[in-house]
């Protein structure tokens, strides 16, 4: 009877099939309810809301969290169904700290600290806010979210090479513009952290106008930098493109066989 009702928990909540009923019920209430979570918490802020309806979010939230407890429990019990997983204690420890699982932990945690700990009230509204981490336990039900988690998985080692080499671009562009700034404008570029900040809205060609080189050589340098921030920032786009492009032709030449 236990192992008949474990069977069913991992068929519906982790094995999921979009052509079963129960799992596509199951798939489409669970997703409602992360989509109103993340409507309720921006609705939370308006204070005029907030103030009117603050037992009706209280509810809400009760609600929600029970579901979401509840979800991450059955989860957790069920998984040692899955080969990968199948030690009791091992298996579930590993699972715990797989993405998704992080993700629906994060879903939940912020309603059980403040229970458990004595917290600051501005870091709990931080907190609470954090609440917005459940939208992101919708991959696991929309299909093109999941194909976007399957596209960085497949170009992992192209972006975060990419991701380095920008790194690298930002701390030479803000050394350089500290070295030939600082002296003309020491209260903006008074170190090469503050001048990360020039750095991070050159590269991106965003260009606020709050800080900008004011020497000849300064200029020069930014000019440099801001051309290369073109390219470089264009790079991610064209592995995620092409990485979209590879998973697209593997689901159509699945579907042809």
């Amino acid at each position: 009877m236990l192992k008949r009702l474990k069977e069913k928990v991992y068929d519906i909540l982790i094995d999921v099939e979009v052509d079963k009923r129960a799992d596509r019920l199951v798939a489409l209430f669970l997703m409602l309810l992360i989509i109103t979570n993340g409507l309720a918490v921006m609705l939370e802020t308006v204070k005029a809301l907030e103030v009117k309806y603050s037992h009706y979010f209280y509810a809400f939230e009760l609600v929600s969290v029970s579901i979401f407890t509840l979800e991450y429990l059955l989860r957790l019990w069920a998984i040692t169904l899955n080969p990968v997983y199948k030690d009791p204690l091992g298996g579930r420890l590993r699972y715990m700290l797989s993405p998704m699982a992080l993700t629906d932990l994060a879903a939940i945690l912020p309603f059980y600290l403040p229970i458990a700990l004595t917290v600051d009230l501005r870091i709990l509204r931080l907190l609470r806010l954090f609440r917005i981490f459940r939208l992101f336990k919708m991959t696991r039900y929309v299909e093109s979210m999941r194909t976007f988690q399957n596209v960085f998985k497949a170009k992992k080692s192209e972006l975060t090479l990419t991701l380095v080499l920008i790194f690298l671009l930002l701390v030479f562009a803000s050394s350089a513009m500290y070295a030939v700034e600082n002296e003309a404008q020491p209260d903006k570029f008074s170190s090469i952290p503050e001048t990360l900040w020039w750095g991070v809205i050159t590269l991106t060609t965003i260009g606020y106008g709050d800080i900008y080189p004011v020497t000849p050589l300064g200029k020069i340098i930014g000019g440099i930098i801001a051309f290369l921030g073109i390219g470089l920032f264009a790079l991610p786009a064209g592995i995620l493109a092409s990485g979209f492009s590879e998973e697209l032709q593997k689901r159509r030449d699945k579907q042809q066989k």
